[in-house]
């Protein structure tokens, strides 16, 4: 038997969303199925990605404490999220349910050195959702290119996106973030669209790559070793 059937399923909070996701992205059921992990999804209607990302809009918070405690009811063992901004809400949707949260890559910075972050926006990445995570102060930030395919296809919410061109918005990012900052150790990918391109990150990078998809193995790897 699985860990994931020893121990219930993880499972994941939804944007609102229609763009693409291929596997690797957090939306796609076959990015876990090698690790023996049973995701399930619940969307949280409304949540687009303009209203988290952009607006951090406070009056989607009551949404997302709900659906986690239906997943909780549901049997879920764990909770995550598909929008690494969730990170501001992080101690409210832990405090909601009695299982573990991890809402976001961001955490992960706390616990490595010398991080540095590739996000979908810069600009909108900011201070209270960066403290919300715990992530050291002073770590380097890197956006990807404004209006790139990337960035435009995922807070458009548009239906289409070119995996190829979304794979290079993202590794130029990666480079300007160690060319500006070449002491960065460790790449953490901030939105959970971008494990797909994780290991072309590491190739062009030189660097270790951590995004949502390997917080939550090993999250999930460590849930199923407790007692």
């Amino acid at each position: 038997m699985t860990a994931g059937l020893q121990r219930g399923f993880l499972g994941i909070l939804m944007l609102d969303t229609h763009f693409p996701r291929p596997v690797g992205d957090i939306g796609n059921p076959g990015t876990f199925a090698q690790g023996g992990i049973d995701v399930r999804y619940l969307t949280v209607r409304g949540a687009s990605p303009k209203r988290i990302v952009q607006q951090g809009d406070p009056a989607l918070l009551a949404p997302f404490v709900a659906a986690a405690n239906d997943m909780v009811r549901q049997g879920a063992h764990m909770v995550s999220t598909s929008c690494g901004f969730l990170a501001l809400w992080q101690a409210q949707l832990a405090q909601a349910v009695p299982v573990p949260v991890v809402t976001s890559s961001l955490l992960a910075c706390a616990r490595v050195e010398r991080p540095g972050i590739v996000t979908i926006s810069a600009d909108s990445l900011g201070l209270p959702t960066l403290r919300a995570a715990g992530v050291p102060d002073g770590t380097p930030v890197q956006g990807v290119a404004p209006g790139c395919e990337f960035q435009r296809r995922i807070l458009g919410n548009e239906t289409e996106l070119d995996l190829v061109q979304a794979r290079e918005d993202v590794v130029q990012a990666a480079c300007q973030l160690v060319r500006t900052y070449p002491g960065v150790g460790t790449i953490v990918l901030e939105c959970t669209n971008m494990p797909p391109y994780r290991v072309a990150v590491t190739q062009a990078t030189g660097r270790p790559v951590i995004d949502i998809v390997t917080v939550l193995r090993q999250a999930w790897a460590e849930l199923a070793l407790d007692p």
